[in-house]
């Protein structure tokens, strides 16, 4: 009986380790589901949220400039450019300088897939020695820029010429501006 009794001891303190570990894999894969889980979404909510301050600086700037002509070379409210009204938001409203053409805005910050304000927004038109047109991303798939036919305007990135002349958006700003 108590050769017995020592076997059965020994097993049920193996299914009791085995249970322990069982347990603590559960907990750690839990633990990594709940912390992983959380940060994700946070970062998520960070990305698409435009930033008020931004939104209202476009706005301004869009005041300011809504009668001004296209007018390719153009740096002024007399006529402007769409590389040129970016730089003159940039200087002006956040007070950073940009680069003149589109081409060399083109290679400033890193690529983002989902825009927030003050953005900028290039399409390959095959308009300008570039071939490169550029805007300011507002929100909610507008974006202000110099057009060549109706001067400065806000446009929609879901209109048909935009859509098939998308060629990327480049984050330029990454803190709150004040």
């Amino acid at each position: 009986m108590i050769k017995k009794d020592s076997r059965l001891l020994t097993k049920l303190r193996n299914n009791c380790g085995s249970v322990k570990k069982r347990c603590l894999v559960v907990s750690l894969i839990f633990s990594l589901f709940v912390l992983f889980g959380c940060s994700s979404s946070q970062g998520q909510v960070a990305v698409n949220k435009s930033d008020p301050v931004i939104l209202a600086k476009i706005d301004q700037h869009y005041k300011k400039w809504k009668k001004t002509p296209y007018r390719y070379g153009g740096t002024t409210l007399a006529g402007s450019d769409c590389s040129a009204l970016v730089m003159n938001f940039y200087k002006n409203r956040l007070a950073k300088t940009l680069p003149r053409s589109a081409a060399e805005q083109a290679k400033l910050g890193y690529k983002v897939t989902t825009p927030k304000a003050g953005d900028l927004v290039f399409f390959k038109t095959g308009r300008s020695r570039s071939g490169l047109h550029v805007g300011i991303y507002y929100a909610d798939g507008k974006f202000l820029h110099a057009s060549t036919s109706k001067g400065v305007i806000f446009s929609n990135l879901k209109e048909d010429y935009w859509k098939k002349h998308y060629w990327m958006t480049r984050r330029v700003i990454d803190t709150k501006v004040k």
